[in-house]
């Protein structure tokens, strides 16, 4: 599976190929050792690489609150560049032509488009939540389902990466003024509760931004 090229060196770079010198912290715990000094080893990983116990945080944000920060960065993945789609235009194209865009409900790889990897808008903590990041849209960055996979809990700094400036979703917003467009013009598409949800989530947070009413000319 070929990956896309990102920014910053292209994606995804891992871990163990960031730019740092903690090979050589342990290069230095293990001369300790061989030296028959295991209490300064221990000195040297205690205080240059300490051992930080990392807990996986999980959080579910409303389609409100995600279309927020979707439309403040402009429908774009903020670790790449890379202009991202609004979730139920996906959807929707999934159920306009299933087996040129097909969707597994199950996000299984192998019945799904590659689209819902790279193009899905996710929200990620810019700092790890486990790493004392906060939980606020301060802290909130717009990216892809395949860049929120692999960033995880590192921090950009640990893996390489940059943060790219935010769009402007007057130019680029995702296919969001498509989706309810054609929604509005093929309302059977409404009997879907998941298109329904995000149908009615971007007509108020369109409205939020623009000042006006969010639910005229919404089907029931």
């Amino acid at each position: 599976m070929s990956i896309p090229p990102g920014n910053a060196g292209s994606f995804p770079r891992t871990p163990e190929d960031a730019p740092n010198d903690k090979a050589d912290i342990l290069a230095r715990t293990v001369a300790a050792i061989t030296a028959g000094e295991i209490d300064r080893a221990r000195l040297i990983l205690r205080a240059e690489y300490p051992f930080t116990p990392v807990t996986k945080a999980a959080r579910r944000y409303t389609e409100r609150q995600s279309l927020r920060i979707f439309y403040r960065d402009g429908f774009l993945d903020r670790y790449s560049g890379a202009q991202l789609v609004h979730p139920g235009a996906l959807r929707a194209l999934s159920l306009i032509a299933p087996e040129e865009f097909p969707f597994d409900p199950h996000w299984a790889t192998s019945q799904s488009h590659f689209a819902f990897w790279e193009l899905f808008p996710t929200i990620d903590h810019l700092m790890p939540v486990a790493r004392g990041g906060a939980d606020e849209a301060a802290n909130w960055v717009s990216t892809s389902m395949l860049h929120n996979s692999a960033k995880a809990h590192w921090t950009l700094d640990e893996l390489g990466w940059t943060l790219a400036p935010p769009g402007d979703h007057t130019r680029w917003d995702g296919l969001a003024r498509w989706f309810v467009d054609h929604l509005r013009t093929h309302r059977e598409l409404l009997a879907d509760t998941y298109l329904a949800r995000w149908f009615r989530a971007t007509v108020d947070v369109r409205a939020e931004l623009t000042g006006t009413s969010g639910q005229a000319g919404v089907p029931n």
